[in-house]
């Protein structure tokens, strides 16, 4: 009976995680979606403990205590515009936890001192091998995403061959663990694990910091891998499934974040995303000068226009304007105006980092709309409010074949009757190349901090 019970809540929690999932994909159901996923974790926690003889609640309570309270004091501190780096450095803690696994499991008496199973090697290989690449990796992309380490990538002579090394390296301490003890396959496994956490560094470390959104994503999908491993090295099929919907839906998503950058998935999964330099564009600099406008200019132009759409981007994260940005919108639309948002599939540090944003400042999930669905509009749209967004509405990616960014999909704002970007200064976009939107003639800016800018619009405009 206990085991019917045991498999009944491990089949409820996994449902539980998939219903999650199906939840989180919308803004409406994202609260719905993580409560479901808090109820199956619960569930599988209960499940676990309860099949297993010999557990203890207050052993367990004991272990769960210090990571809950950290949790609670990460998401309860942590700003909105260093969300990206906090799920960059919960996943290096599901790499390391992976590792610990792997190699607790092997250190088990169990085992006794004869040959262990070949295909239970191969299961603790993985899981530790794959754990110390999303666990160093992780931490690379933490620090890419703070700062405290540089943007640019480091491309060492050889690199591919490198990690090429490394690779086989893993793969041959693990054939030489067949048909070892688990004693004498402890070492191997610990310089397996050295080797991959190596080969985590050196795959991030090549990657522009422009890139790590894609880069976070798929050391999400890492993360699903290694649990999943650790599921059939632990025989646990909660663990199996729950991995691999991690593991399968971070792969989907960095397929599609790499679609809407026009790049292959390939290079992210062979690091070599974003290492190789751009090269110089062959395009004459645009025609035109930069137009500047004052806060009355742009007030009066949202006056005159019926419909607007705002494009935001990583600049409206820094400067926490998300709410300002709501007040502008409610001002607009009591007076009248259709005004709707253009989100980019890469705009901000994170996937959906501009959603989670204005969520946040409760903006209407119905004007919350993506590229695909918005980008036919804005040809009949009166004006365009890009707001600390650069690359992502660069016409470079549809007009100079030789641009770094080339093939991009991108929002084409410059169809508007009127662009406003909203920037601190006429500085590149994390590209680091000229937008020639910036000298189009239907197009000026607004220099300043975002949320200042927004908020003197906001009292420019009449009630």
């Amino acid at each position: 009976m206990e085991s019917v019970l045991a498999a009944g809540a491990s089949l409820l929690a996994a449902l539980l995680f998939i219903v999650s999932l199906r939840g989180l994909s919308s803004q409406r159901t994202a609260g719905a979606g993580n409560l479901y996923g808090m109820i199956g974790m619960a569930v599988a926690i209960i499940a676990t403990v309860a099949a297993t003889p010999g557990i203890r609640w207050l052993d367990v309570s004991l272990a769960l205590l210090p990571g809950a309270v950290l949790g609670a004091v990460l998401a309860a501190r942590v700003q909105m515009t260093a969300m990206p780096e906090l799920v960059a450095l919960l996943h290096s803690f599901v790499g390391a936890a992976a590792v610990l696994v792997g190699v607790g499991t092997l250190c088990d008496p169990a085992h006794g001192q004869g040959p262990m199973s070949m295909i239970l090697l191969a299961e603790i290989h993985a899981d530790v091998v794959i754990g110390a690449i999303t666990f160093t990796g992780s931490l690379i992309a933490f620090g890419k995403l703070r700062g405290s380490i540089g943007g640019r990538p480091l491309l060492l002579p050889g690199r591919h061959a490198l990690n090429a090394v490394l690779a086989l390296c893993c793969l041959g301490l693990f054939g030489a663990s067949i048909g070892n003890s688990a004693d004498a396959a402890l070492p191997l496994v610990l310089v397996a694990a050295g080797v991959a956490g190596l080969l985590g560094v050196h795959l991030v470390v090549a990657i522009g910091g422009a890139d790590m959104p894609v880069v976070v994503s798929l050391l999400n999908s890492y993360s699903g891998w290694t649990a999943s491993a650790a599921g059939f090295m632990l025989g646990s099929d909660l663990l199996i499934v729950t991995g691999a919907l991690v593991g399968s839906s971070g792969a989907i998503l960095s397929y599609i974040m790499c679609r809407a950058m026009n790049r292959s998935i390939w290079n992210v999964v062979f690091g070599g995303f974003g290492a190789e330099a751009p090269a110089a564009s062959q395009a004459p600099p645009p025609d035109g000068e930069v137009r500047e406008r004052n806060h009355d200019q742009v007030a009066a132009s949202l006056g005159n226009a019926r419909e607007v759409v705002i494009v935001p981007g990583y600049g409206m994260a820094v400067a926490r304007a998300q709410h300002a940005v709501r007040d502008l919108v409610d001002r607009l639309r009591r007076s009248g105006k259709t005004v709707r948002f253009a989100i980019h599939p890469v705009a901000g540090r994170l996937p959906g980092h501009m959603n989670v944003l204005l969520a946040e400042a409760a903006v209407p999930y119905d004007i919350v709309l993506e590229m695909d669905e918005i980008n036919g509009d804005l040809s009949h749209t009166d004006v365009v409010l890009v707001i600390g967004a650069n690359d992502i509405v660069n016409p470079a990616a549809e007009d100079d074949p030789t641009s770094p960014i080339a093939g991009m999909p991108v929002l084409q704002v410059w169809k508007a009757g009127e662009v406003v970007i909203l920037k601190r200064s006429r500085g590149a976009g994390y590209a680091g190349i000229d937008n020639p939107l910036f000298y189009k003639p239907n197009a000026s800016m607004l220099l300043g901090d975002a949320k200042s800018s927004v908020e003197k619009l906001v009292h420019a405009l009449p009630s």
